[in-house]
């Protein structure tokens, strides 16, 4: 499939998409997905759904008593890409960086962003200088749009030529002002193609160089057709909610695009840690939760001790990190929900295998979405039996595209994306994770899946996290360490260490059972909630 006639001046982005050859095959095969050669996401988002629901309805709260409606959102989003265009200079593939606390006004820009034919690179408040100044030169960053609060960082990691408009502030340049200036005309979007870049999200890069991810408008809609439509099914009235940052594609996803398309509201909190949620789902009536199974547990154990009103809740989702089958147990036992399982990747935008409601089924991921493919492949690409260990294989309407990078041939082979997790298909199609690829411990000839050892952990009331590594040993090659948190109070002796590789050990064959335990008062995450292993291998 041929790209069509860009709408984008600035072609940096198509210039670097990888060589065609490269490209993971792209999958049509729901009606819906077949969308026409022209289309703006923001204004499929946002203009077509006010057209659908009209402008009364609630879009964003704010969790200060603050309301959003359609209408209100459109009127800030257009005069927002006015000032883009016509006051900073911002034309058609520029790539325009995003950075802030979760808030409305930073889901504003990213939607100006989108109508104005602009490139979108949405960053974590909490990277540091050295990070934002690799990203700005990987993607040729042009202009920024920061929250106040996040402006000293940007401004340290002294990217040549950025110009940075601050938002929030009280300057008379502040994005803010301009924007009240800026013509109260409905701003026509751009006419992108289908297939202009519609935003460049960055990798972890715990584990060296970050890579780019180019995602395309209707790579935008298609994660929102698929997973959200077909799984996730939301209705007008929900409210989403969750502790992902926009700068995560998990939470661009659940708390932007998802609502958006669905004619549904969001609450963006600045503080969203579990302890933070909870109150706000009962404040708020939250229906739809977006977070991690570490944030779970967490919530798990304050119901535990302290009564919040949950009852609004009607679906949950579990993404980031696998989620252990005891916790969906608890979590169903505590709440009469059964957490939706999902694994997704920055590569593909948004979650691929999943599955909710009666079709859940704990200790599985799920099965494929709808509009999406999976199988289990050996080293050489071929599937692999049901019931054996693989890699994870992956198409369907969202593909991998680095921005200019090698690190392509290995995430596409043979028209797959390889997700570099490890799974095993069950006979009925369902799909268990066993470990990411990187992450599998061999031990005197033993092949160990960390997960499984950190769930056999989790199953015990006293372990709040778990994470198990393999340590170098001249005898055995590897060794199995456990680094656990604790509830408060336990102590963290030897007594304790006998007791849980006891538990353990009566859980799983004895070459799986840690070494050593290491107790910790917090495992080391990435500002977006993903466990750092290689810190603990370190």
């Amino acid at each position: 499939m041929d790209l069509t006639p860009s709408a984008h001046l600035d072609s940096f982005s198509r210039d670097r998409l990888p060589p065609r050859e490269q490209w993971p095959d792209i999958v049509f095969d729901l009606p819906e997905l077949r969308y026409p050669e022209r289309v703006n996401c923001g204004a499929e988002l946002l203009d077509r759904t006010v057209e659908r629901f009209g402008g009364a309805r609630p879009a964003f709260r704010d969790g200060a008593g603050g309301v959003w409606t359609y209408g209100e959102l459109r009127d800030r989003v257009d005069r927002i890409a006015h000032t883009l265009t016509s006051s900073l200079g911002v034309v058609p593939g520029n790539r325009v960086l995003l950075r802030g606390p979760t808030t409305p006004w930073l889901a504003a820009c990213w939607l100006a962003v989108m109508k104005a034919g602009a490139v979108a690179v949405t960053v974590l408040a909490q990277q540091r200088p050295r990070e934002l100044a690799v990203m700005c030169e990987m993607a040729a960053v042009s202009h920024a749009l920061c929250d106040i609060r996040s402006v000293d960082d940007l401004v340290k990691a002294e990217v040549p030529g950025l110009r940075i408009t601050a938002y929030g502030g009280d300057a008379p340049d502040d994005l803010l002002r301009l924007a009240a200036r800026a013509s109260a005309e409905p701003y026509e979007a751009v006419d992108t193609a289908a297939d202009d870049v519609a935003l460049i999200a960055f990798t972890s890069g715990t584990t060296g160089r970050p890579k780019g991810c180019m995602h395309f408008h209707r790579d935008v809609l298609a994660v929102a057709d698929t997973f959200s439509a077909r799984v996730l099914k939301p209705e007008p009235e929900d409210l989403f909610a969750g502790s992902p940052p926009l700068g995560f594609t998990f939470g661009l996803g659940g708390l932007v695009i998802f609502p958006l398309r669905a004619g549904a509201s969001a609450l963006l909190l600045e503080q969203s840690g579990p302890k933070q949620l909870l109150p706000a789902i009962a404040e708020h009536r939250v229906s739809v939760l977006f977070t991690a199974p570490t944030a779970y547990r967490v919530m798990l154990d304050e119901l535990a001790t302290r009564a919040y009103d949950i009852s609004s809740l009607r679906l949950c989702v579990s993404a980031g990190e696998n989620l252990p089958e005891a916790t969906w147990h608890a979590w169903r036992e505590r709440t009469g929900l059964r957490l939706i399982n999902g694994i997704g990747a920055t590569e593909l935008l948004h979650i691929f295998v999943s599955a909710a409601g009666d079709a859940a089924r704990p200790g599985t991921t799920g099965v494929p979405v709808p509009g999406w493919q999976a199988r289990v492949v050996d080293a050489a690409g071929r599937p692999v039996p049901d019931g054996e260990e693989g890699l994870l294989a992956v198409r369907g309407p969202v593909g991998c595209r680095y921005l200019a990078d090698e690190r392509q041939r290995e995430y596409v082979r043979d028209g797959w994306n390889l997700t570099g997790d490890t799974y095993v298909r069950e006979p009925d199609g369902y799909l268990r994770y066993v470990a990411r690829a990187d992450d599998m411990i061999i031990s005197a000839g033993y092949n160990i899946a960390g997960p499984q050892v950190e769930e056999a952990l989790l199953a015990h009331p006293d372990v709040l996290e778990a994470a198990v590594v393999g340590r170098p040993d001249e005898r055995r090659g590897q060794v199995v360490v456990a680094y656990t948190v604790l509830r408060d109070g336990l102590p963290r002796d030897g007594t304790t260490a006998d007791a849980l590789r006891a538990f353990v050990r009566s859980r799983l064959v004895p070459y799986k059972c840690p070494r050593e335990i290491v107790f910790l008062d917090a495992l080391p995450r990435t500002a977006t909630g993903k466990l750092q292993r290689f810190k603990l291998r370190a």
